[in-house]
């Protein structure tokens, strides 16, 4: 064990949590050493998830959840996960890197640079900061998305992981705002999410007679919390704002996001033209896939791995580009992205416990 990372797991009993174990337990250079939580704290892990039992009695996971104690973490971790609700990550980041921890936050207390951003749409105030902790943190906190921010990730000491959502539209659209293929300074996002995206905790929307043959629209018109962190990073991309419409829907499946990006092209794009920016962009990723010129991304061809499938069309009527990405929202969408992220900042091959192809069917 003392040639492997050490990394601990805050939040432990939730849906990415459950898969940063899954992940992990296979890491060839990581030990699990601990897990924690709130409400499970004092439980074992395979008394919540019955399908671990047998990675405890390998050893490759504690049996207990513990409750979360920020100086018991850094006494035995190099690296925390924060699989947490929104809102409570940022007291454990400033203690935890205050300790000389690496922090990955997978909620979304980091993601936002802009203040009125956070107060508006998470109601994030860091007015009770006393010495301006939260701030120098937020100063430090890197967008945890591999195929823009690599070199700043190598560094980092606190991860800002990014939402589903926007991992499966950025990857699609960004390179193509990048390159000055689009025009608009409105960009229409369309998305398809499975049920796990909105966690473990029983809802009456969630359960599978609601969910069960139908698919609906939901938080519309700019209600969507995703909003703002896709104009924030696509307008980073094409160097100027952008104003996002924002429509997720729920499908009734477990795992996936699907999103389908209009773009307005600028004069003279061609769909061969879009398709390079994409090819160029993504020549030397491990986890993206390009598809050809006619194909289009599939969720079920991404499910349970690390993978991103994206595709480009141009619609020569309207004079719109379609910029399409499926991911698995846990893997790539969540925990895989974490890991991918933990690999580059310790200097492990990046594709290291995320070799994993696809479930089919």
């Amino acid at each position: 064990m003392s040639d492997k990372i050490r990394a601990a797991i805050v939040g432990a009993s939730g849906y990415t949590g459950v898969e940063l174990m899954r992940l992990l337990a296979h890491h060839p250079h990581v030990a699990v050493t601990c897990l924690a939580a709130g409400r499970s704290a004092g439980k074992q892990i395979d008394e919540i998830y019955p399908h671990l039992r047998y990675l405890v009695n390998e050893g490759r996971l504690p049996g207990e959840v513990v409750a979360f104690d920020a100086a018991a973490l850094a006494a035995v971790a190099d690296v925390v996960f924060l699989a947490l609700p929104h809102g409570e990550a940022v007291a454990a980041s400033v203690e935890l890197v205050a300790r000389g921890v690496v922090v990955i936050d997978l909620s979304a207390d980091f993601r936002l640079q802009d203040a009125g951003n956070r107060a508006r749409w998470y109601g994030a105030s860091d007015a009770d900061d006393p010495g301006g902790k939260i701030a120098a943190l937020r100063q430090q906190a890197v967008y945890g998305l591999p195929e823009r921010f690599r070199e700043r990730l190598k560094k980092a000491q606190l991860i800002a992981n990014p939402g589903c959502y926007p991992t499966a539209t950025i990857l699609a659209a960004a390179p193509l705002l990048a390159a000055g293929l689009c025009t608009a300074a409105t960009v229409i996002v369309d998305a398809k999410s499975g049920t796990t995206g909105a966690g473990r905790t029983p809802a009456q929307g969630g359960m599978f007679s609601e969910v069960g043959e139908g698919i609906r629209a939901y938080k519309i018109a700019g209600a969507h919390r995703h909003t703002p962190e896709i104009e924030e990073q696509l307008g980073l991309a094409a160097g100027a704002e952008l104003a996002v419409l924002f429509t997720p829907h729920l499908v009734p499946m477990a795992r996936g996001i699907f999103s389908c990006v209009y773009l307005t092209a600028a004069p003279g794009v061609t769909a061969a033209s879009a398709h390079k920016a994409l090819a160029d962009a993504y020549a030397a990723e491990p986890f993206v896939d390009v598809l050809a010129l006619g194909e289009v991304p599939d969720t079920s061809h991404v499910r349970g791995s690390n993978r991103a499938a994206v595709a480009v069309a141009h619609d020569v009527r309207t004079g719109q580009l379609l910029a399409l990405g499926a991911i698995d929202n846990l893997i790539k969408g969540a925990s895989g992205q974490a890991v991918q992220c933990m690999n580059i900042r310790f200097g492990l091959p990046e594709v290291a416990g995320l070799g994993h192809v696809a479930l089919f069917p």
